[in-house]
């Protein structure tokens, strides 16, 4: 799908300058005549996209200091900086609304692979896990891991003190967090499977209520890891009431996305239902074949939800691979506790056949044991592992798949990665143009090079964005360009209240992405994933160009944004 930018088409000349043919139809900001002003930068000739889901516009975009000024025909002659971005698309920056990024802006604060997709705000904390507050029972092992991986030193306990870390080293990008449930219940309660009593469930509650008043923008559940599994409904419902009147937002990783989809659907819009919060069901996916029929009956509930009342929205990433620990293949029981725990279960020979047996029925849904890929391990004595599938890796080393886990989960200490084929294409593209459904990348801000170039981590760390917008809107034409990026700008502005971002408009912040819609894609593969996208030339955080040709400037523009209370 070509896009042909025809001036003539938008602009005509009058006695006073230029003026835009169909303001009100188009919602232009030009004001009938040439501005004179002076600007820091300007965007000429870009085709806007303003974010608001209108189709696009030719003008010129003005900036000063962080914010745009001006959007239409500009005398850029006096400008400080100007951008040609003649042939190009100019659009708000894009927010990513479900990331896991935390240390690893402290480790590499450009976040390389985040920037390069036009991405200038990001929402982490997700899937129950937060950096803060960080759990005396795992405070020294947290502290350990952090040295040896990223020669990092834990000095913060709240998010305060986190927030504070990130300011000081500086990052590229906006970052705004949820406070993860699970977390939160570690860090009151430990790691096993029971109920909390009053006093620990009245100090979860003021945790969260803590944490949302120090700028979390509300709370997020894992409900397939742990210790965030071992939450029942009525004790998210009693953390979600506390988190409703801040204004706060419940994003769930839901219980199951599996052979009980349905019914944790149902789980999630009973607790927003009880609770009156704003819902988020993140990664919305059917895993395994038998499962896939199941997507219509999932959006059937979530738009009858909607039309309920109750707030609603969901997310997802642009493959059909998901990816999180190798652990998760194995039972809930076997991963109550610390990682010592599991891997002791591991190395209990007692356990041995009903581990066994449990890695045996998963494999008749998997079908083969092709679909999980390793993605990263900790040691290098493993890396060569990196990028194979379990059934290859498992028969070189002349083991059962499950022994080749088992071996190596305790080898590994636990620390190892997978990617999980496990989804449906046509599902996929129904799901990412459903109206209820945005954007996320489910992945972190890492680098090709450095420690966060290690492994062979999910391609959506580098591409989702690039592969929405080329794959699916331009190549498979799921949705027209401007409906996309709604999706992944203002909407998702709006979801998590964040205020005067998302849209190009006169005052809000400049964060401003200028790519090709007629190249835009991603390079990331599964076994070649440290690739940067293409297409993308421009991106300005806070009116600082952080991507300038495709390259990264080394600026580090980004704000920490918190949450704003409104009672």
């Amino acid at each position: 799908m070509q896009m042909k930018i025809n001036r003539r088409k938008f602009l005509k000349k009058t006695a006073q300058g230029f003026t835009a043919v169909g303001v009100g139809s188009c919602g232009w900001l030009l004001q009938g005549c040439i501005s004179k002003k002076n600007f820091d930068l300007v965007i000429k000739d870009g085709l806007v996209f303003d974010g608001k889901g209108r189709p696009g516009f030719v003008a010129d975009v003005g900036i000063n200091s962080n914010i745009i000024e001006t959007i239409g025909k500009i005398n850029y002659s006096q400008a400080k900086t100007v951008i040609n971005a003649k042939n190009l698309a100019v659009a708000p920056g894009i927010i990513d609304v479900h990331d896991h990024t935390s240390v690893e802006l402290l480790v590499n604060p450009e976040a390389e692979s985040a920037v390069h997709q036009g991405v200038t705000t990001t929402i982490s904390g997700n899937c129950g896990e937060s950096p803060f507050p960080v759990p005396l029972e795992t405070l020294e092992e947290q502290k350990k891991n952090l040295r040896e991986e990223y020669d990092l030193d834990l000095d913060w306990q709240d998010i305060q003190g986190f927030f504070a870390r990130l300011e000081e080293r500086g990052v590229a990008l906006n970052y705004a967090t949820l406070v993860g449930q699970g977390t939160i219940r570690g860090a009151t309660m430990g790691f096993k499977n029971r109920k909390p009593t009053s006093e620990e469930l009245s100090k979860m509650k003021m945790l969260v209520v803590e944490n949302i008043k120090k700028g979390a923008l509300g709370l997020s559940s894992g409900l397939e890891y742990t210790p965030s599994s071992f939450a029942d409904t009525s004790e998210l419902i009693e953390l979600c009431k506390v988190t409703a009147p801040y204004g706060g937002i419940y994003a769930t990783h839901m219980r199951d996305e599996e052979d009980l989809v349905l019914e944790a659907v149902d789980e999630a819009i009973q607790i927003a239902r009880e609770a009156g919060v704003k819902l988020q069901i993140s990664h919305l996916k059917v895993c395994y074949p038998q499962n896939w029929p199941k997507l219509n009956s999932a959006l059937a509930k979530i738009e009858s939800a909607k039309k309920e009342g109750i707030d609603v929205f969901c997310d997802r990433y642009p493959y059909i691979a998901a990816s999180t620990g190798l652990s998760i293949l194995f039972p809930l029981w076997a991963r109550e506790g610390t990682a010592e725990d599991f891997l002791s279960r591991l190395k209990d020979t007692s356990l041995d056949s009903k581990l066994r047996a449990s890695i045996n029925d998963l494999e008749k849904k998997l079908g083969s044991w092709d679909k999980i890929l390793i993605s990263s391990v900790a040691s290098e004595k493993n890396r060569p592992i990196e990028g194979k599938n379990v059934l290859e890796a498992s028969k070189k080393a002349s083991k059962s798949a499950y022994d080749f886990m088992r071996d190596l989960l305790i080898e590994e200490k636990g620390r190892v990665d997978m990617v999980e084929f496990v989804m449906n294409e046509e599902n996929l593209k129904k799901i990412l143009a459903h109206p209820l459904v945005g954007v996320g990348s489910d992945g972190s801000a890492i680098a090709p090079y450095g420690v966060l170039g290690r492994g062979k981590p999910h391609p959506r760390h580098y591409g989702t964005f690039p592969r929405v917008l080329g794959k699916y809107v331009r190549e498979e034409k799921i949705l027209p360009l401007e409906e996309m990026l709604k999706k992944i700008t203002s909407l998702a502005a709006q979801r998590f209240g964040l205020e005067k971002r998302g849209v190009i408009e006169r005052n809000y912040f400049a964060d401003l992405v200028v790519f090709d819609p007629n190249k835009i894609i991603d390079r990331a593969t599964y076994t070649n994933p440290h690739q940067y996208p293409q297409g993308i030339e421009y991106v300005l955080v806070n009116g600082q160009v952080v991507i300038q040709n495709g390259e990264h400037t080394g600026q580090l523009p980004g704000m920490i944004l918190r949450k704003k209370i409104k009672v």
